[in-house]
């Protein structure tokens, strides 16, 4: 049977233009707003994929998303937009979308391509999996909420193959832990796991890491040369850890070696065939990357076979409390075993706090307390001020904040957003791919804000 897949647009030739080059392999149904789409979202169990534009009259894509993953959790979306900003995106990606393309489509073979890598994502976190969560190799993971379980079934599904794996998350949210579990659960589990932070080291530093070095290549070091961690790496799972950070020549020697399946060492001459697996992981979003030019895009196609995301901690909140208890076994026993639990004001400041930090953030501060704590109950006095401090209460989403008077301390989320690019600019001193990166936006971002303000010079 062909898989079925939704096309949600206002615009009727769009999603006649989409039907049409899709029928052949899919079978198609459209909609014209969110509300037709949820009727089809709700009658159709197994649908497959939603491609969804984000403005359209009424409800929008993003709204949509929200409703459709609720009603279908594991149904895969990707969301289209001639309005696409990094704010947008990163939203949309929070909200459940597989993907985010830009309006017009212009490239349908790349599109498509697209497509079928989110049917397969999403029919690989469907496949029934072999026992618990918490059970065997995926012990040193904690957490039974949804998106935690999609992981550990993306996990188990993708062990047993020699697929390259393309691990995306934000810092701290387990992504060498998820690439560890993924080489324990694989035929190559009694191979070594060998780990690289490819941010540490730059251009013929981190090449003679990774392809090693014959003897007498670089002047005044080592005779004997040195085997790089491709090699270290035969018959078991190389993990290249923040692989965004990759240089240009880099990533062209890299992409030779995966797709000859050998290594040649610097200063040398020979190829030596190397049997290993890919793991990779990033907190950046490479795609993008693709976009501006800075990663090269057949080395992306390369890595991203089968792609797992781990979540942030304020995704999982109800993994918190699991967690804390983990942790406070773990440090209590280790510091003399004093410390018993956390009270529920103790725990439910934990559960509120936001952790831009993850996992990681979690950790360090359950074990900072469990050292510093008065009694055997860690209380909320025994946390540090910024987890305790009260929440700043956001805006309704559906109410724009109101402007700020003349001269007063209030200030409109324009004005906002005006002073903040303003400062990135002049702390760059005018160079505003510096200002860009350090706001996280685009520069084709930046340009569009500064001529809507009418200060392109």
């Amino acid at each position: 049977m062909k898989p079925k897949i939704l096309i949600v647009d206002d615009e009727r030739l769009l999603r006649d233009t989409l039907a049409k080059w899709f029928r052949p392999t899919y079978e198609c149904m459209t909609a014209a707003d969110a509300a037709g789409a949820m009727r089809i979202v709700e009658s159709v169990p197994d649908l497959a994929l939603m491609i969804s534009d984000v403005k359209m009259p009424g409800e929008s894509g993003v709204e949509l998303l929200k409703r459709a993953k609720a009603a279908n959790p594991d149904l895969a979306c990707i969301l289209l937009t001639a309005y696409g900003t990094v704010d947008l995106a990163v939203e949309a990606m929070k909200n459940g979308a597989d993907d985010f393309f830009q309006k017009p489509v212009t490239d349908m073979k790349a599109f498509e391509l697209r497509v079928q890598k989110a049917i397969h994502n999403a029919e690989l976190a469907r496949s029934p999996d072999v026992g618990g969560s918490a059970g065997g190799e995926l012990a040193a993971f904690t957490g039974t909420s949804p998106a935690m379980e999609r992981v550990y079934r993306l996990i188990r599904k993708v062990a047993p193959t020699d697929a390259t794996v393309l691990i995306e998350g934000p810092s701290g949210s387990g992504k060498e832990l998820t690439a560890r579990a993924i080489h324990a659960l694989s035929k190559r589990a009694t191979g070594p796991f060998v780990a690289l932070e490819c941010s540490a080291f730059q251009g013929e530093l981190l090449k003679s890491e990774l392809f090693g070095y014959e003897p007498g290549t670089f002047t005044g070091g080592l005779h004997e040369g040195k085997r790089g961690c491709i090699e270290s790496a035969a018959g078991g799972t190389l993990f290249l850890d923040e692989i965004g950070e990759i240089d240009a020549a880099t990533q062209v020697t890299l992409l030779r070696t995966l797709e000859t399946k050998s290594v040649r060492r610097l200063g040398g001459t020979t190829e030596t065939p190397v049997d290993f697996r890919l793991v990779a992981a990033t907190n950046k979003n490479l795609s993008k990357l693709v976009a501006d030019g800075k990663f090269r895009e057949d080395l992306y196609y390369r890595l991203d076979v089968i792609d797992i995301r781990t979540p942030a901690l304020k995704d999982h909140r109800e993994d918190i409390p699991a967690l804390v208890e983990r942790f406070v076994k773990e440090f209590s026993a280790a510091n003399g075993g004093t410390v018993k639990g956390v009270d529920s004001a103790a725990m439910a400041a934990l559960s509120a706090y936001s952790w831009p930090g993850n996992v990681r953030q979690l950790r360090n501060v359950v074990e900072k307390t469990v050292i510093l704590a008065a009694g055997e109950t860690v209380t909320a006095e025994d946390l540090p001020p910024e987890v305790t401090a009260p929440a700043e209460k956001p805006a309704p989403r559906d109410q724009e904040p109101p402007p700020a008077a003349a001269g007063g301390d209030g200030e409109t989320l324009q004005a906002a957003e005006r002073r903040q690019i303003l400062a990135a600019l002049e702390a760059a001193k005018g160079n505003r791919t510096k200002a860009a990166a350090s706001l996280g936006i685009s520069r084709r971002t930046l340009q569009r804000k500064l001529k809507e303000w009418g200060m392109e010079q």
